[in-house]
């Protein structure tokens, strides 16, 4: 029987470990179809700036009831799952706690620390839920926000539900186990009972040895593939953040928030024409595209910042625009962005790797101009994402693409638009009379 269930197991962790990495592979992929930029300077200021912002969540503590919560879910994801490798062992090798008797005391005051962090991860992942469906916070609203109707809901509800059924069996697994080692069970080593599972003792004292056994091992079982299932899960999931916010808040902008980055062409055109640069011969004039119409338009970092989305809603609560009703939410910009990437993604592995044109873009089939045109770019929402992701970037690309390619800006804009290119200015007269209000001056 021993031997079956070691054999079950490295299948299921075969199977999972292939499709997590496949799906990994096809992320990877999609990340690199973006623009090349540069994010590779000052590698000890965006250290600091990974440990600060992704590894600390400095920025969640800027409320600090709900950064201290999500700091408990998130200390327990990572600190917990050291315990998995230790059951992934035991699968392995078909033993049981492999680790107790080599660190003896030891041993039982991690899993105390485990079943601590246990308890506080299913406490929290309770209130979370009571926030998103009884209390219901605004910005989490379907209701209030078009964006969020469908699998957003589902997907958010569904992590959380995963999270207190995972930490339940696991402390009801210990628990079984607790009385196991009682009755002497040859296969269930004296660890002693922990601190927390130790209150359900009491549930199981009426099971038998063997209904305990039964229990304990669909705990186990229950818990490890739960686990392998929301690893390969979280892959289509707004909880991607839980790996991409690392890397992405590393290669980070470090630029001040209220630089626009200008398109190197146009800058020598301009240059040119007031005299400040000279034609280079052997440059190419041409330009492919101004702006970005569709997800490959944009850079890398722009499609990792939509993976990273963690659909929190930070910065569309302080959105000016869409306080006053307008249509433009940057958490939607976000997720259209990650949406029309998944879709090139699969037309490219339905056509061998190859994109084959579908007749849509992100301008236009995701993104409207009316969303584009609402924009202040005040970046309220750059300032207020809990890992430093840019919608104002991706906003600014688009409305560069609409505005230069498109022709599609208000008459007002146009008339200041055609000033600058005749006249150098916004205003409407020659660049010879610029200087004559100064006449008559001493």
């Amino acid at each position: 029987m021993q031997i079956i269930q070691q054999i079950l197991f490295i299948i299921a962790l075969g199977v999972a470990g292939y499709f997590i990495s496949k799906r990994i592979g096809i992320i990877k992929k999609t990340i690199q179809l973006g623009r090349e930029e540069n994010r590779t300077d000052n590698s000890s200021q965006r250290w600091a700036t990974m440990f600060r912002i992704a590894l600390g969540q400095k920025k969640m503590f800027d409320r600090p009831v709900v950064g201290i919560m999500h700091f408990v879910i998130y200390v327990g994801f990572v600190l917990i799952n050291v315990e998995v490798l230790e059951i992934i062992l035991d699968g392995i090798f078909g033993t049981h706690r492999l680790f107790a008797p080599f660190l003896g005391g030891i041993y039982s005051s991690l899993i105390n620390f485990f079943e601590f962090l246990a308890t506080g991860v299913l406490l929290v992942c309770v209130v979370f839920l009571i926030r998103r469906n009884i209390t219901k916070v605004e910005r989490l609203q379907p209701t209030r926000h078009r964006e969020l109707n469908g699998f957003p809901v589902i997907d958010a509800n569904t992590i959380l539900f995963a999270e207190i059924i995972l930490m339940t069996a696991l402390l009801t697994m210990n628990a079984a186990d607790s009385v196991l080692q009682d009755r002497g069970n040859e296969h269930y080593h004296q660890v002693g009972t922990f601190a927390f599972s130790g209150f359900l003792k009491p549930i199981f004292t009426s099971f038998s040895d063997t209904g305990l056994v039964a229990y304990e091992r669909i705990a186990w079982w229950l818990h490890i593939l739960g686990i392998l299932a929301f690893g390969l899960y979280v892959t289509y999931s707004k909880h991607l953040h839980i790996f991409l916010a690392f890397p992405n808040t590393y290669f980070a902008n470090l630029e001040p928030k209220g630089e626009m980055p200008n398109m190197p062409e146009v800058t020598k055109e301009v240059q040119i024409m007031l005299g400040l640069a000279q034609p280079d011969a052997t440059a190419s004039t041409e330009i492919a595209r101004f702006g970005a119409k569709d997800v490959k338009d944009l850079s890398w970092k722009n499609l990792m910042d939509s993976y990273s989305c963690t659909e929190c809603g930070r910065c569309t609560a302080a959105c000016p625009a869409n306080m006053t009703g307008k249509a433009l939410s940057p958490r939607k910009i976000m997720m259209d962005t990650r949406d029309r990437l998944e879709e090139v993604g699969k037309n490219m592995s339905d056509n061998g790797g190859n994109f084959v044109d579908d007749g849509k873009s992100l301008y236009g089939d995701y993104i409207s101009a009316e969303e584009l045109r609402a924009c202040t770019t005040c970046n309220a929402c750059v300032q207020e994402c809990p890992i430093l992701i840019s919608p104002l970037d991706i906003i600014l690309q688009l409305r560069r693409y609409q505005i230069m390619e498109e022709s599609d800006a208000p008459a007002s804009w146009n008339a200041m638009f055609s000033n600058l290119e005749n006249n150098q200015a916004p205003w409407k007269f020659s660049p010879n009379d610029r200087f004559n209000w100064a006449e008559g001056l001493k």
